[in-house]
């Protein structure tokens, strides 16, 4: 009689999952579900999803915060969490809410390649585990960074308009003026 060899399972080691949300302005935080809890729901319902994967049990919320720069302090905590080895995976609702500068982007790719973490959008459904995910993700961090020009482009093109039609755009008010209905009034 021949024994046949045991196989046991391949063990899975469990990838800790944090989630990561981000809104450019804190109207509407207060409410009592926002934008910043429908970005969570949505992650952790992707993390639930994937075998082996668990969520950590500190949040990463940064409402009110900018994505041109990554002075956010959740998202300075989960970066510093990550390189002491506490998170597998940031997990996001999409690219822009990590950053939406391409140098910003490509520096955190790297990060988190050197500490051995990656990162996932769930509504773009890709990840930076393989080639192919990377080149989608810096494509879609170059589209991030182009609609955030696109925005300040705007935003100056409606100041230097408003200034064309003699309308005060804000800064302070000269010495001899006050601002009024968006127009500079000679205060005697």
């Amino acid at each position: 009689m021949t024994r046949r060899p045991t196989s046991s399972a391949p063990t899975t080691e469990t990838k800790r999952c944090a989630i990561y949300t981000r809104k450019s302005t804190s109207v509407g935080l207060d409410s009592d579900f926002n934008s910043l809890d429908a970005q969570r729901e949505a992650c952790l319902a992707y993390i639930q999803r994937q075998p082996g994967w668990a969520l950590v049990d500190a949040r990463y919320d940064d409402g009110g915060f900018t994505g041109a720069n990554t002075d956010r302090p959740a998202f300075q905590r989960l970066l510093a969490d990550v390189d002491a080895g506490k998170v597998d995976v940031i997990v996001v609702y999409k690219v822009d809410r990590l950053s939406r500068s391409l140098l910003d982007f490509v520096k955190v790719m790297e990060r988190l390649g050197t500490a051995g973490a990656s990162f996932v959008s769930v509504t773009q459904n890709f990840s930076t585990a393989d080639a192919m995910g990377r080149l989608t993700m810096n494509l879609l961090a170059s589209f991030a960074e182009f609609e955030r020009s696109m925005i300040a482009e705007r935003t100056r093109d409606k100041i230097a308009a408003s200034r064309r039609k003699g309308k005060w755009t804000g800064g302070p008010v000269p010495f001899g003026y006050s601002a009024k209905d968006k127009k500079l009034i000679v205060n005697e």
